[in-house]
C-alpha cells in the first residue's frame, strides 16, 4: 500500500479518465419495439372491451396485439419445432390462439403481452451487457507515444505496439500497454485492474498495466505483452466467456417446459382422436379437446413463477436493490458461498485519517500537527492529501497559507507554512534508516493495517499520520448474517496487499482471505468452488471484479461508485451501497422460491382435477375456463404477498 503524495495531474488528461459509454438504445431492439407496440394496443383495447364498446372497435386491436406481440416468439417456436424441439413460447402462442378461438380474447392477449415484455427485457439486458464489455475497451488508450532508437517520438495506434518497444507515458495519461518501467518515477492509479484504493508508486523495474492512469511523473515503459494479451483485454475476454457459460439462464419452470409441452400437445391430440375412433361426433370431440387444452395449458403454472419473483423484485427495488430479472432474483436464493471484494465493497473506497501521532519533543498537539500537514497538502489533489485536509476541516482547524509548494513523485510534498518548512510523504523516502521513536510509531500503525505518512518540520520528524480505507458501518453485521444464511463465513477476494486485507478481515469476522489477486485469480477461485458443487455469490464494484461477477452463479454490484462494467455484468445492484440489504434480498429470494413451489402445487392440483373431470366426465367449457382462470388468480394473489413491507425482513429474522 502506497503512502506517497503527489500534485494533481493536468486537467486535460483527467477528462479522459472516464471513457465514453456505448449504450444500445432500447427501441433499437426489435423485441422492445414489438413488445411496446403490443402493450400500447392492449392498453387501448382493454378499456373499450371492459366498457362494453362494439366488437368492431376492440376486436381489431386485440388481433393486432396477437400479431405484434406473438409473431416473434411464434416464429422462434416454429424454428425450434423444425429442429424437433417444442418450447413454451410456441405453446403459449397456441394457447393464446386457443383462448381466442373459444371467446377468451382478453386472456389470450394478456398472455401475449406478458411473454412479449419478458422477451424484450431479456434482450435489453443482453444488449446492455454487451455495451459494457465494448465500453471496457475504451479504458485502454487508442494511441501511444513510441520512443525511437534515435531518441525521437512518434504517436502510433496502441494495437500496433510490439513486445520490446518503449513508450512514453506523460503525466495524466493512460498507460498504452502492459509493460515494465525502465525510467522515471510516478504514481499510477491501477484500481481498474487490482482494486487497490490508492495510487501505487512506480519506478524502474515495476510492472504497469494498459488502461491504468499515470500520476504526475513521466514514465518510460518497455512493452512486455501484445495488446491482444494485455490484462484489460483478458478481462474483456473473461467477461464474455463467463457470460456465455452462464447463459442461457432458466427459471425453474422452464427446465421442464419441453416435457410438459410435448405431453400437453400429445394429450390434446389423443383427447380429440380417441373419442372419434369410438364413434363420438366431431363437434363433441373438438369441444372436449378444446376444453382439455384450456384447462391443461400452463398459464397458471407459468404465473406460479412470475408473480412471486416480480413481487420480490419490486419489494427489493423499494429498498435499494435492483434485481435485473426474475432469473436473477431466483438465483439469489440458491447461493451457498459468498465472496466479497474489499475496496469499495466492504470499505467505502476513500481513505480517512484514523491516527494522529505527534512525536514527543516536537511541541505539537494532535490539532497542531494535523493543521501543519493539511496546510502543506492543501494544493495537492492526491487521495491521501484530500483525506488529510478533510480531517482538518472536520476538526474545524484553521489552515495557514502555504508558500513554495512542490511535489516529488514517489516521495511527497514540501511547502513553507508559517515560516517553517513542512514535508509530508512516505516514511520510506523521508526517513533515514533507524529504530528511533518515529520508526516505532510507523511500524506500529502499519502493523495495524494503516497507511502512514510522516510529517517533517524543518527537517526533523514531528509526527506520523495513519490513514485507512474506512470500513462500512454495516460490514460486520452483514458478514454475520451471510454466515448464518449460508452456513459458512464469506471469503475476501481482493487485489489489495495481504496485510491490509488481513487487518480488515479480522475486524469483520472473515477468516478466509485471498489478497493480491488479479481478475483472473478471482475467476479461478470462483470456478474452483463451483467445481466443488457450490453456488457462489460474488459482491464487488470494480472493473477488476467484473469477470468474477460474470463467472459466479450470482453477482451483486455496489451501485454508488461501481464501474459501468460491474453494474452491467452483475445480476443485481445495491443502489445505496447498503451492505445489510444483501443478506435481506437473499432471504427474500428464498421466500419467493418457497411461494413458487406453493403455487406450482396449487396450479398442479387445479389442472389435475379439471383434466380428470374432462376425461372421466363432461366438464362444461365455461366451468373449465372458470377453474383455469380461478387457479391463475389464486397463484397470482399468492405471489403478490411479497409486495408487503413485512416481506422485507431484517437479517437474522425469519420470513413468513
Amino acid at each position: 500500500m502506497t503512502s506517497t503524495l503527489t500534485a494533481p495531474a493536468p486537467p486535460v488528461h483527467r477528462a479522459a479518465a472516464s471513457p465514453p459509454r456505448r449504450r444500445t438504445r432500447i427501441l433499437a431492439l426489435s423485441e422492445a419495439r414489438w413488445a411496446l407496440t403490443a402493450l400500447v394496443l392492449f392498453l387501448i383495447a382493454l378499456p373499450l372491451h371492459l366498457l362494453g364498446a362494439p366488437v368492431w372497435l376492440w376486436g381489431p386491436l386485440y388481433a393486432a396485439v396477437y400479431v405484434t406481440g406473438g409473431w416473434e416468439p411464434g416464429w422462434e417456436g416454429l424454428k425450434a419445432l423444425k429442429d424437433k424441439t417444442l418450447d413454451v413460447d410456441l405453446l403459449m402462442v397456441v394457447a393464446a390462439l386457443g383462448a381466442a378461438a373459444i371467446g377468451q380474447v382478453l386472456d389470450g392477449a394478456l398472455l401475449i403481452v406478458i411473454f412479449a415484455t419478458s422477451g424484450a427485457l431479456e434482450a435489453v439486458a443482453t444488449a446492455r451487457t454487451a455495451d459494457s464489455v465494448r465500453g471496457l475497451l475504451d479504458l485502454a488508450p487508442s494511441t501511444a507515444t513510441r520512443l525511437l532508437p534515435d531518441g525521437s517520438e512518434e504517436s502510433v495506434p496502441a494495437e500496433q505496439l510490439a513486445v520490446g518497444e518503449t513508450i512514453l507515458v506523460r503525466p495524466g495519461e493512460r498507460v498504452g500497454a502492459d509493460g515494465r518501467v525502465v525510467a522515471g518515477a510516478s504514481e499510477v492509479d491501477q484500481a481498474t485492474i487490482t482494486g487497490e484504493p490508492l495510487p501505487v508508486t512506480k519506478e524502474a523495474g515495476d510492472e504497469v498495466f494498459a488502461g491504468t492512469v499515470n500520476g504526475t511523473g513521466a514514465l518510460q515503459v518497455r512493452v512486455e505483452r501484445e495488446p491482444s494479451d494485455s490484462v484489460i483485454a483478458r478481462i474483456v475476454k473473461m467477461v464474455e466467456e463467463a457470460s456465455e457459460t452462464k447463459a442461457p439462464t432458466q427459471l425453474f419452470i422452464e427446465k421442464i417446459e419441453q416435457r410438459y409441452s410435448v405431453g400437453m400437445v400429445t394429450a390434446t391430440v389423443a383427447v380429440f382422436a380417441v373419442p372419434l375412433l369410438f364413434g363420438d361426433d366431431l363437434q363433441s370431440a373438438l369441444l372436449r379437446a378444446m376444453t382439455f387444452m384450456i384447462v391443461a395449458s400452463p398459464c397458471a403454472v407459468v404465473l406460479s413463477t412470475m408473480p412471486p419473483l416480480l413481487s420480490a423484485i419490486a419489494n427489493a427495488g423499494r429498498h435499494g436493490v435492483l434485481a435485473k430479472s426474475a432469473v436473477a432474483m431466483e438465483r439469489l436464493g440458491q447461493i451457498g458461498t459468498v465472496a466479497l471484494d474489499k475496496t469499495g465493497t466492504l470499505t467505502e473506497g476513500t481513505p480517512r485519517v484514523t491516527d494522529i501521532r505527534p512525536l514527543t519533543g516536537s511541541g505539537l498537539t494532535e490539532d497542531a500537527l494535523l493543521a501543519l500537514a493539511a496546510a502543506a497538502e492543501h494544493p495537492s489533489e492526491h487521495p491521501l492529501a484530500r483525506a488529510v485536509v478533510d480531517a482538518a476541516r472536520e476538526r474545524r482547524l484553521a489552515l495557514a497559507d502555504a508558500d513554495g509548494f512542490t511535489s516529488t513523485p514517489g516521495q511527497g510534498v514540501t511547502a513553507t507554512v508559517e515560516s517553517r518548512t513542512v514535508q509530508v510523504g512516505s516514511p520510506d523516502r523521508l526517513l533515514t534508516t533507524g529504530t528511533g521513536r518515529v520508526h516505532a510509531v510507523v511500524h506500529g500503525l502499519e502493523d495495524a493495517g494503516r497507511t502512514t505518512v510522516v510529517v517533517l518540520v524543518d527537517g526533523e520528524p514531528a509526527g506520523v499520520l495513519g490513514l485507512t480505507d474506512r470500513l462500512r458501518p454495516d460490514a460486520a453485521a452483514t458478514i454475520a448474517a451471510l454466515t448464518a444464511l449460508t452456513g459458512r463465513a464469506p471469503t475476501l477476494l481482493t487485489g489489495d496487499n495481504e496485510r491490509a486485507a488481513q487487518q480488515l478481515a479480522a475486524e469483520v469476522g472473515i477468516t478466509d482471505v485471498r489478497a493480491g489477486l488479479l481478475p483472473e485469480d478471482k475467476v479461478a477461485a470462483v470456478r474452483a468452488w463451483e467445481r466443488e458443487g457450490r453456488k457462489v455469490l460474488v459482491v464487488g464494484d470494480g472493473v477488476n471484479d467484473a469477470p468474477a461477477l460474470a463467472a459466479a452463479h450470482t453477482g451483486i454490484a455496489m451501485g454508488k461508485a461501481g464501474s459501468d462494467l460491474a453494474l452491467e455484468t452483475a445480476d443485481a445492484v445495491v443502489v445505496r451501497d447498503e451492505l445489510a440489504t444483501i443478506p435481506t434480498v437473499v432471504r427474500l429470494s428464498r421466500t419467493a422460491r418457497r411461494l413458487v413451489i406453493q403455487n406450482l402445487v396449487i396450479a398442479g392440483a387445479f389442472i389435475a382435477v379439471l383434466v380428470a373431470w374432462d376425461l372421466i366426465g363432461t366438464l362444461p367449457l365455461p366451468l373449465g375456463v372458470a377453474g383455469h382462470e380461478g387457479s391463475t388468480v389464486i397463484v397470482g394473489l399468492n405471489g403478490l404477498r411479497l409486495l408487503r413491507e413485512a416481506a422485507w425482513t431484517n437479517p437474522g429474522k425469519d420470513t413468513a
